[in-house]
């Protein structure tokens, strides 16, 4: 299995657990030529949440979530901003989260990090 196999049994997983916990998933995997974005969701408050989603298949480099460095934090923060544009998005609430996949469970840090 390559990486890009395990980064999607990855994100198929963190879809699942947002939709068990009342999420809408408005998009998946939105590109454009400076980055991506994993997920864009509506938690259950109307909240836009825009999630990003590290995976690993051991515990041999750590817990992912610390995979998240500031320089993704920047990218993943202009990314929202874009979307939010495009979609002529105004005057909503939303947030930066993180999902962790890895030893068999899913964490999820809601308001990970701030876009400024």
């Amino acid at each position: 299995m390559n990486t890009h196999e395990k980064g999607k049994i990855g994100e198929d997983l963190a879809v699942e657990h947002l939709l068990g916990l009342g999420y809408t998933v408005e998009a998946r995997n939105y590109r454009c030529k400076r980055g991506e974005l994993d997920i864009v969701a509506a938690a259950p408050d109307g909240t836009l949440v825009f999630v990003e989603v590290k995976a690993a298949t051991s515990g041999a480099c750590g817990n992912p979530l610390y995979k998240v460095t500031p320089a993704k934090q920047k990218t993943i923060a202009y990314m929202a901003k874009r979307y939010m544009y495009e979609r002529k998005i105004a005057n909503r609430a939303c947030r930066m989260d993180v999902i962790g996949v890895w030893r068999g469970k899913v964490d999820h840090i809601q308001n990970a990090f701030f876009a400024y």
